[in-house]
């Protein structure tokens, strides 16, 4: 089954991020709760974490300068089952 990962919102007010940094490439395994990514909002640098286990199929968005909507798709893992 394929989940779609998303721009979180990290914040109250955040409308928007830049991913600046993955920390897995495509047909990686990712497992729940490993840190994933690396965004840039306007506060601060955060993590974000798979919300699943399974193997990194697509990176969506990978230029380092585009902003992202929260919400957004920003990537697809596989998942068992």
């Amino acid at each position: 089954m394929e989940v779609e990962v998303v721009m979180p919102r990290l914040g109250s007010e955040m409308t928007k991020g830049t991913i600046i940094e993955w920390f897995k490439k495509e047909g990686d395994t990712v497992n729940k709760d490993e840190a994933l990514f690396l965004v840039d909002t306007e506060k601060a640098a955060l993590e974000v974490e798979a919300e699943v286990t399974g193997v990194l199929k697509k990176i969506l968005v990978n230029d380092k300068k585009q902003e992202i909507l929260v919400g957004k798709s920003v990537a697809i893992i596989e998942t068992e089952g």
